[in-house]
């Protein structure tokens, strides 16, 4: 069932995002430019409708299993959908996704020891928060969802698991259809309704993979390991400098390469590169040997680690250049 839930997946999300660049809808919620933004024109912030309602269709192609992880995703999409269009404060936005990571997790993993079942929460609320603040620039965060939700489609298959085979490959799919329209340049963004629920699925459906036994734990971690490096990184530098970490910045690692004139496409492609290796990496490792699957996370996160100090040294030479000029 995987070919006819690609297929559908593919062409609802491409339909649905071009259906939402119509004039009549587009003007409803546009992400116009400001002095942090990376882009320069109002685009639509309404993407994430396309990729959920591809997603979505996974369910009647025998994903079944999975109605509740793409069910607390729509839940999400609907309460960022209203923060992108009216606003909504900031500890409200935190204890959906809080509630939602808490039901997942309970269900997924409730018979752990409370302080494991803790941790995993956070972990899933983190995962979904940090890819809206990935998303921000033209072809990146829709390129990691492909990849990310693909090499879950390929390591479930490889595993016998149907349904989450199903889901994370039309939620690759969905994530394709819209990165055609959203590559630089990015005729429309995800916005809230499609980072949000995108986050919650990597982390989500990590957790019940692993839940299930289709990989270990780290697997997840390694797969998105880009995204959660660069956001981890820059949200502990901002702690250290005591900074308002809430606040919109231009500090990620994705930010300063374009700002350094790697531009957007540079930058996906960089980012797509580092996501392959891990990728290829995690699939390597998650039937290996513990000693063999703690080597392969330990080369992975090193070679984003080295990837983190390049771009560290560049960027205090790029600013330095520009003081003195």
């Amino acid at each position: 069932m995987i070919a006819p839930a690609v297929t559908t997946s593919f062409l609802v999300s491409l339909c649905c995002a071009l259906l939402l660049l119509s004039p009549r809808i587009r003007r409803f919620a546009l992400d116009h430019p400001n002095e942090r933004s990376l882009h320069e024109r109002p685009v639509p912030r309404t993407g994430g409708i396309a990729v959920l309602a591809g997603a979505a269709t996974a369910l009647g192609f025998g994903a079944g299993s999975m109605w509740l992880a793409l069910t607390l995703a729509l839940a999400l999409a609907a309460v960022s959908l209203l923060d992108d269009i009216f606003g909504m404060p900031a500890w409200l936005r935190l204890a959906c996704h809080g509630a939602a990571a808490a039901v997942l997790v309970w269900h997924a993993a409730g018979s752990a020891a409370p302080a494991e079942i803790v941790l995993l929460v956070l972990g899933v609320a983190w995962i979904t928060n940090l890819y809206n603040f990935m998303d921000g620039s033209d072809g990146l965060a829709g390129g990691m969802s492909v990849l990310g939700f693909g090499t879950y489609a390929l390591a479930a298959e490889l595993a016998g698991a149907d349904a989450m085979a199903i889901v994370s490959s039309a939620t690759a799919a969905a994530s394709l259809a819209f990165l055609l329209l959203n590559f630089h340049p990015a005729r429309i963004f995800l916005g809230d309704v499609g980072s949000i629920p995108l986050g919650f699925l990597a982390g989500g459906l990590g957790l019940v993979g692993w839940s299930d036994g289709l990989w270990p734990l780290w697997f997840p971690l390694l797969v998105f390991g880009p995204f959660i490096g660069d956001a981890t990184l820059t949200l502990a530098r901002r702690l250290a400098r005591r900074e308002r970490v809430w606040q919109a910045h231009r500090d990620h690692y994705y930010q300063r390469l374009v700002r350094m004139g790697f531009g957007h496409r540079g930058t996906a492609w960089i980012a797509y590169a580092a996501t392959a290796a891990c990728a290829a990496g995690a699939l390597y490792g998650r039937n290996q040997p513990p000693a063999v699957q703690a080597a392969v996370f330990a080369v992975g996160s090193g070679i984003l680690a080295a990837i983190a100090v390049w771009v560290d040294v560049k960027w205090a030479r790029f600013r330095g250049a520009g003081s003195k000029a």
